[in-house]
């Protein structure tokens, strides 16, 4: 069936030979092949959220993957809190693999570049500075995801992306994708008129029927409204000191009061609250409920970005891809329009 979706071509689109410049977030735990597959099957550029996966979960996961797609996908992982030892046996299994991308994440590690360009590998890095983003670039990554204080999940940024995204887009040479906040195909305009070459979305991909993510991690993301996200270390458990997070307000977070950030991994209590087919999760971990998790999910760390207040219903990744560049279209006519008058 033919695609009559509206086509923005960008330096994004060319590079990772994708319709839509619409990358789907690797969010480990929600971003599994399932929905990798649905967004680059509808045009977008689906990642796996592999951070912390086994060598042989990883090569199933791109597997299933290719199996049910031939459609470009990429792999992300986060060098920064991964064991080297581990690290080292990721990156082999996706250079076996042949993956088309990798996606990284947090401090800029030129060897791992290196190694995945020997790979055959395009490298995007997701940072949250100038700094980080130059030396992506002088590490020779092939595009760069500013990501802005608003998103959810782990959060490197700490300015809003309106501020850190022309700031990139005017010292790099590489294409910039714009990360934080971005739920809407006027959003994707409002990016593009920045100077980036797509928007990379996780909170919006979250709540789609494809996502792994538990149903109800999904209908507090749809529930929420803006000032819902609170931006925080008390989700500490699982992660290197000093890594802020953004979640959906709950009782822990009302609970932490005035010690919102300061709170450290090794010191926090480990109370059981849940438990997945992983074994069992604690308060204050950075484990976010999956489809498999049982417990008090309430408590968990319920990832989202200042987005989530965007999101009105779940939906299957196709429909919100389909939406997002219609409404791109019909925002990029508004502003045609008004600049006629």
């Amino acid at each position: 069936m033919q695609d009559n979706t509206p086509v923005f071509d960008t330096a994004l689109t060319r590079l990772l030979g994708c319709r839509h410049p619409v990358i789907s977030a690797g969010m480990g735990g929600p971003a599994r092949a399932e929905l990798a597959v649905a967004v680059s099957e509808a045009g977008g550029f689906g990642l796996l959220g592999m951070v912390g996966e086994a060598p042989e979960v990883i090569e199933c996961e791109i597997a299933a993957v290719r199996a049910t797609t031939s459609q470009p996908f990429g792999v992300n992982l986060i060098p920064f809190r991964t064991d080297p030892a581990l690290l080292d046996a990721q990156l082999d299994v996706c250079r076996a693999a042949q993956v088309p991308a990798m996606c990284f994440f947090w401090n800029v590690m030129p060897d791992v570049v290196k190694r995945a360009k020997d790979a055959g590998a395009l490298v995007l890095w997701q940072v949250g500075s100038l700094d980080e983003a130059l030396a992506a670039q002088q590490a020779g990554v092939d595009a760069v995801i500013a990501q802005g204080v608003e998103a959810g999940g782990h959060v490197r940024g700490r300015i809003g992306i309106m501020a850190l995204l022309p700031e990139l887009t005017q010292r790099l040479h590489v294409p910039v994708v714009a990360s934080g906040g971005f739920a809407t195909g006027g959003g994707l305009i409002a990016a593009l008129a920045l100077g980036a070459a797509g928007i990379h979305c996780g909170t919006l991909f979250v709540a789609t029927h494809e996502s792994f993510a538990h149903d109800y991690h999904k209908q507090r993301i749809v529930d929420a409204r803006a000032g819902d996200t609170v931006h925080t270390d008390v989700y500490a458990i699982n992660w290197p000191p000093g890594s802020p997070v953004r979640v959906l307000a709950n009782s822990v977070t009302r609970e932490a009061g005035d010690h919102l950030f300061g709170n450290h991994p090794h010191v926090l209590p480990r109370e059981e609250i849940a438990h997945d087919d992983q074994g069992p999760i604690y308060k204050f971990s950075t484990i976010s409920p999956l489809r498999d998790t049982v417990g008090d999910m309430e408590k968990m760390a319920l990832f989202a970005g200042e987005s989530s207040a965007l999101v009105e219903r779940c939906a299957p990744a196709a429909e919100v891809i389909a939406r997002l560049m219609n409404e791109a279209a019909d925002a990029a006519a508004r502003v045609r329009a008004a600049s006629a008058h």
